[in-house]
């Protein structure tokens, strides 16, 4: 019997409360998993940096940008595809994760072989044996990225948020203990490795799926049409990011590409922790909404609004306190990461509106939109590096961000088009988050600048000027930002506690 149109609207208005709610749950569990990993994190990051000099951070740094781009080898982007695809097979995951197995073995044979050059052209011998280890890291990598990918395509955050807590968690504490034994940069590359050993154990344990002994060319060659743009831009990508400290701890040192990485490490934080979290939620709903462009429309302005509503005010806000963050934080042997900081902060503010663009154009099913993007936005990051290089590590960021705000737009005109949306729209989204935003920044400016001319401390100064500038910024934002507030009861109306009243919330919050 063929259903009415009734049966129809029903279950359709089901699939979008489903779908609503397992959103609404991976967003939780992420601000959950956030808090206790931000927590973790700063604890780990603090406690080594002060245990470690710059110069051991430095190798430390030399070796982790190369597995930083490596690793990106290990996520092949058929781990994408899967996530991405409306129909899958046995054979379709079976082949996803053999060939990741076998890239696993090729990169950790490649990354052995390639530790001694390495170590030559850095100048530094103690890079060789951390290199060697870390490269068995990339297998370890390519065993989990399959299960991960069917979690994510499951959107079943809840063990892969449990997985990232307890891994993070055990890899900080090998990473501390290492530190303060004195084992110098083997600490961090030590809680690469255990992070990533504790992560993908707890992947197979908490996915039962098991692969058959099959490998499918007709699954590689559906999935791989999706999968070759994608993995040319994690290519691209990491290659542009990755240059910039090859190129500064080869020419200009360990010191020096220490600051720069501290400084990264530091300005990234707010984007790491939150957006792309969210991004992560986001892109299995998106890629189920991709015949709806409107609806994707709508939901990414609404969801990208949330993030800069709380990256925007901590970038800025780290900008302009960097002078007391620094010292106080970080410790004073940090000093010439200040600039760094703040170049490196309003390079970082306009990626808060691009986030999960990347995500829109994948969901869209335009991997090749995506990795033309990525070919400009490369060729104008190695350009502003090559320039940036004559003024040392504070002309490489400001090139950095001279050419992010560039590239930025250039993303930003790609996905509108994609999704139909005027710029104008996209603007008036955020206009109540840059209006708060700015009066958060007047008031810091003053208030910094008057605390500094009676003789506080730069821990009080930081202190005051912390508290101060969040309660401004969401008072004026909350006051003045009706989405904001909108989206702020729609997430109480779905939290357990306040389902009784989830009516009440409907009904003063319907535009």
């Amino acid at each position: 019997m063929t259903p009415d149109i009734a049966t129809l609207q029903v279950e359709a208005i089901e699939a979008i409360d489903n779908l609503g709610a397992r959103v609404q749950s991976g967003v939780a569990w992420k601000t959950i998993s956030q808090v206790l990993l931000q927590v973790s994190r700063i604890v780990v990051a603090l406690a080594v940096a002060h245990l470690l000099t710059p110069h051991e951070w430095g190798v430390a740094a030399m070796v982790m940008v190369i597995v930083g781009f490596m690793v990106a080898l290990t996520d092949n982007a058929l781990g994408t595809a899967l996530v991405q695809k409306r129909d899958l097979t046995e054979e379709d995951k079976s082949t996803v994760l053999w060939l990741n197995v076998a890239l696993g073995i090729l990169l950790a044979v490649v990354g052995t072989a390639l530790a001694a050059p390495l170590a030559n052209f850095y100048h530094e011998p103690a890079v060789r044996p951390l290199f060697i280890a870390a490269s068995f890291g990339f297998l370890v990598s390519c065993l989990g990225s399959t299960h991960t990918a069917l979690l994510m395509r499951a959107m079943d955050f809840r063990q892969l948020e449990l997985r990232q807590i307890i891994a993070t968690v055990i890899g900080g504490g090998v990473g501390i203990a290492l530190a303060f034994m004195h084992f110098g940069a083997w600490a961090i590359v030590g809680q690469y490795l255990a992070g990533g050993v504790v992560s993908t154990a707890l992947l197979w344990v908490f996915l039962r799926w098991r692969p058959r002994a099959a490998f499918s060319l007709e699954s590689l060659r559906r999935l791989g049409g999706f999968a070759g743009f994608l993995f040319g831009e994690n290519v691209l990508y990491q290659g542009a990011s990755g240059l910039g400290p090859v190129v500064i701890g080869r020419f200009l040192g360990a010191a020096a590409l220490a600051t720069f990485g501290i400084a990264m490490n530091v300005v990234l934080m707010p984007m790491a922790r939150i957006a792309a979290p969210v991004a992560q939620v986001f892109f299995p709903a998106f890629a189920r909404m991709s015949d709806d462009r409107e609806r994707l429309a709508d939901t990414w302005l609404r969801s990208t609004r949330l993030v800069a509503a709380v990256v925007c005010p901590a970038l800025v806000g780290l900008a302009i306190l960097a002078s007391d963050f620094v010292p106080v934080v970080l410790g004073p042997q940090w000093k010439s990461a200040i600039p760094v900081i703040q170049l490196g902060a309003l390079a970082a503010l306009p990626t808060a509106f691009d986030a999960m663009m990347g995500e829109v154009l994948l969901a869209l099913n335009r991997p090749a939109s995506l990795f033309r993007v990525t070919v400009v936005s490369a060729t104008t990051t190695v350009g502003a590096l090559i320039v940036g290089m004559h003024w040392g590590v504070v002309g490489v960021m400001a090139g950095y961000a001279l050419v992010t705000w560039i590239n930025e737009a250039i993303r930003l005109q790609v996905v509108t088009r994609s999704l139909d949306l005027s710029i104008r729209r996209f603007a008036s989204s955020f206009s109540g988050v840059v209006k708060a935003v700015a009066l958060m920044a007047l008031a810091l400016v003053l208030g910094r600048h008057v605390l500094v001319a009676v003789g506080a401390s730069a821990a009080v100064t930081l202190a005051t000027l912390t508290v101060a500038g969040g309660a401004i910024y969401l008072s004026i934002c909350l006051r003045f930002n009706a989405e904001i507030r909108f989206e702020l009861r729609r997430i109480l109306a779905r939290w357990p506690a306040t389902a009784r009243y989830r009516h009440v919330f409907a009904a003063k919050t319907e535009p």
